[in-house]
Formats: C-alpha cells, sequence, structure tokens
C-alpha cells in the first residue's frame, strides 16, 4: 500500500478532475491566484471542490491574497486547507482557521530548520524550486539543500514528473509529493495518462531503494 501521498495541483476542468481522482489521488489543488494560467475564480473553485469525494482533501492555493477573498473562500466551505505560496506571516497563515501548508522555494542561503520553526503551526512545508511565478514552473532543485530533522514533514514538489518522482520519493522520502506542469498536455490541462503514471513511480520510489 503506497505511503506517499500525492497531491496534483492546478485543475481548471471537470474532466481532469474525475480522471485523477478515479485514479485514487490523495489531495487535489486549485490555485487562486490571477496571475498564474492555471488559476480559477472562487467560484469555479467551488464548482470543482463540489465533485471531490469525501476523504480526498480539497487544497486552496494563494499567494500574498487579500484576506478578505481568503476568508471568503474559507466560508464557502470549498477548501479543507490553505497552501500559501507568498510571503505570509505565521500569523496571517493561521488566521483562518483551517490547517494550512506553507511554500518555500528553496535555494542556497535559505535556513529551512529556521524556516521550519517559525512556521511550526503548518502541517507541512511544501518545498518547491525559485521561481517568479511562486509554483507550477517545472523546475527541480538540488534535493541536497534539504537537511536532516526537519521539524515539520516535508511535501516535496518543483518539477517532478512522471520520469523522476521514483528518484524523488527513494532520495528524499518525502510524506507527500505535489505535481503540476509535470503531468500536464498544456497549461492548466491536466494528462491523466501522466497522472497514472506519475502514480506508479511514486510506487516504484518507494518499493525500491535509493543509489
Amino acid at each position: 500500500m503506497r505511503s506517499t501521498r500525492i497531491k496534483v495541483c492546478g485543475f481548471t476542468r471537470e474532466a481532469d478532475l474525475k480522471g485523477a481522482l478515479a485514479l485514487g489521488v490523495d489531495a487535489v489543488g486549485f490555485v487562486l491566484f490571477a496571475p498564474s494560467p492555471r488559476a480559477v475564480t472562487l467560484m469555479r473553485a467551488g464548482e470543482l471542490a463540489a465533485l471531490v469525494p469525501p476523504f480526498v482533501t480539497r487544497v486552496g492555493l494563494f499567494v500574498n491574497e487579500d484576506p478578505g477573498r481568503i476568508a471568503e473562500a474559507v466560508s464557502a466551505g470549498a477548501f479543507d486547507c490553505l497552501q500559501f505560496h507568498g510571503d505570509e506571516t505565521p500569523a496571517q497563515c493561521e488566521r483562518f482557521g483551517l490547517p494550512y501548508i506553507k511554500a518555500v522555494q528553496v535555494g542556497p542561503g535559505l535556513d529551512l530548520l529556521e524556516y521550519a520553526a517559525m512556521y511550526r503551526g503548518a502541517r507541512a512545508l511544501l518545498l518547491d524550486a525559485c521561481s517568479d511565478s511562486r509554483g507550477g514552473s517545472g523546475t527541480r532543485f538540488d534535493w541536497s539543500l534539504i537537511p536532516p530533522g526537519l521539524p515539520l514533514p516535508i511535501v516535496l514538489s518543483g518539477g517532478l514528473n512522471p520520469e523522476n518522482v521514483a528518484s524523488a520519493v527513494r532520495s528524499v522520502r518525502p510524506v507527500a509529493v505535489d505535481v503540476s506542469s509535470g503531468v500536464e498536455s498544456a497549461k492548466g490541462i491536466k494528462d491523466v495518462a501522466r497522472v497514472a503514471a506519475f502514480i506508479a513511480g511514486v510506487e516504484d520510489g518507494e518499493t525500491r531503494p535509493a543509489g
């Protein structure tokens, strides 16, 4: 049985979402960040979230968003978890009463241990590559920059795809992996066959030893 949880982010279409859900993904993400090519409105996110069955986590992604808009999204009941990709402080992340994940762009000079201590109320740290797009860039970061002994669970992101996710799981042993562009045929358009291959890659990474 697979232990690494899988989140697919950036859904915009019903068919893609239903296909991924049928394959058994653990979490699905909806981007509420207007500059993103995968952005959806709150109304659209609610329509898609209504298709998600119980026990699959619905995640709303925000980047330095107006608190009133986030509160509106939370009140609408579309999300089970919030994911913050901007410069939000711990207090700003915690004010909405839902579990949250804090994304961090990993690069040389960043003290991840200090960062994790600062966001100790988060359910996990989502480790991503440095990118102006705040995610979904398809760029991988250097996994060796992840220090041992992080006090928060790791959600590994950044350039993951069906071809490299097995290696990622073997090398990092994250609690979860997050993919967006790596399973797309075009920006915002998921390829269900690639989602299936991604899941198979995660399972392969769990069963084969590193090295």
